[in-house]
């Protein structure tokens, strides 16, 4: 197949976030994927001797300067990759909102920290995922 500036916008709309249709089988694959990655950002390991779970985000977090950021664009793509499955654009917003408060609140020290193993932006995010898919079909 040829490259054509149309067949080439049309890749690009559909990676950005448009409307892919999805048969029940990928698009399962797909929240279990994601379901994974949001249990390693937000609640791999867990704290010995305590039930406190946290995930690969809090460590990045820990970082000075630049972990905030990149904890930010782990939670960002995950956002990106439930797009791609074509939600109504209100619980895309929503799902965004969580990410920019645990941003937020995750840029003050020590308090932040805390917050982002508290919070689970990402686990949160799955639920609300799982909930439009099962509501959807």
């Amino acid at each position: 197949m040829a490259f054509t500036a149309s067949s080439g916008f049309a890749r690009l709309s559909s990676a950005i976030g448009g409307a892919r249709r999805h048969d029940t089988r990928s698009r399962r694959a797909a929240l279990d994927r994601l379901d994974w990655l949001a249990t390693l950002f937000d609640t791999a390991f867990v704290i010995p001797g305590t039930n406190i779970r946290f995930g690969a985000e809090a460590l990045l977090r820990l970082v000075p300067g630049i972990g905030d950021a990149a904890a930010s664009a782990l939670s960002l793509y995950l956002l990106l990759e439930a797009s791609r499955l074509g939600l109504p654009r209100l619980l895309l917003a929503r799902m965004l909102l969580n990410v920019l408060l645990e941003a937020g609140v995750g840029a003050v020290p020590v308090a932040g920290d805390a917050f982002d193993v508290f919070f689970r932006a990402n686990r949160r995010n799955i639920a609300l995922l799982r909930e439009h898919s099962d509501r959807s079909g």
